[in-house]
């Protein structure tokens, strides 16, 4: 089993997904990357990654918009990415509870 498959096990798998509409996930290597669907945070990306070294995670909440051409000027606008929360040191059993703090959207009934 992957490290990305393990992460989401542990975030609670189809429930998951069913409660709180994430979708396009993407493993990377020691990561697991996901879109969110609209919260409170604000945050439209997440991505969780392992610490081999301490097997710990360290979660990273996200606003991210894609570059784009402006039609006016047609001069072309970057990509923005605004942090909008970061955790490390997150054990396992924590993931959900602070998943929850963060956008207030429930991972399980």
């Amino acid at each position: 089993m992957s490290v990305a498959e393990t992460i989401l096990q542990q975030l609670g798998a189809q429930r998951f997904t069913a409660m709180t509409g994430s979708k396009n996930y993407l493993a990377d290597g020691n990561s697991l990357r996901m879109t969110l669907a609209k919260n409170h945070s604000k945050a439209n990306r997440l991505t969780i990654t392992l610490d081999e070294a301490t097997d710990t995670y360290r979660m990273r909440f996200y606003k991210y918009t894609a570059g784009r051409l402006n039609k006016k000027t047609f001069e072309w606008v970057p990509d923005k990415v605004v942090e909008v929360a970061e955790f490390d040191n997150v054990y396992c059993d924590m993931l959900q509870e602070l998943f929850t703090q963060v956008t207030w959207m429930y991972t399980r009934l």
